[in-house]
């Protein structure tokens, strides 16, 4: 059985350094994908903008800069309230958006409780699908013995 933990919540595009405005998004975090957090958002177009990325950046972009060439992730403030700003580029465009960072904190929180940082390869189930296709089956007996005679004839002169 598979979780889904999502928030929505209210972003800001950044068109300067004067103005944004206000844009709903949706975080959502899914046991199946244990290390990627997705986003989607509205921005006037048919289809929301979806972005996936490491809950690892997120997490660690709620504390400090992080992140490199298609997002990044940083902590700041804002009117004096704390924001976590988010970078993404793309050959579409780039955009700045800024998220509370209570917001932000208290979703990555939830999907920390439900998929522990460290346990998110046990959530893929590699080690039992892994052990599962190595198993021998009655089948592979065929393929385990050398069912053909050697080239080489062991006769004299043949």
């Amino acid at each position: 059985m598979h979780t889904v933990v999502e928030r929505e919540l209210e972003l800001n595009l950044v068109l300067s350094p004067e103005r944004s405005i206000p844009v709903p998004a949706r975080l959502t975090y899914r046991t199946n994908d244990p290390y990627a957090v997705h986003i989607a958002f509205h921005v006037g177009s048919d289809a929301p903008v979806h972005w996936t990325f490491a809950r690892e950046l997120l997490v660690e972009g709620v504390f400090r800069p992080c992140g490199h060439g298609d997002v990044r992730i940083w902590p700041t403030k804002v009117d004096g309230r704390g924001v976590v700003c988010v970078a993404l580029s793309s050959p579409d465009g780039d955009a700045l958006l800024e998220a509370s960072a209570a917001v932000v904190s208290a979703w990555l929180e939830r999907t920390l409780r439900v998929v522990a940082p460290g346990s998110e390869n046990d959530r893929l189930g590699l080690d039992d699908a892994l052990l599962k296709l190595l198993t021998p089956t009655p089948g592979d007996d065929l393929w385990l013995r050398d069912p053909w005679p050697s080239d080489e004839s062991s006769e004299p002169g043949a």
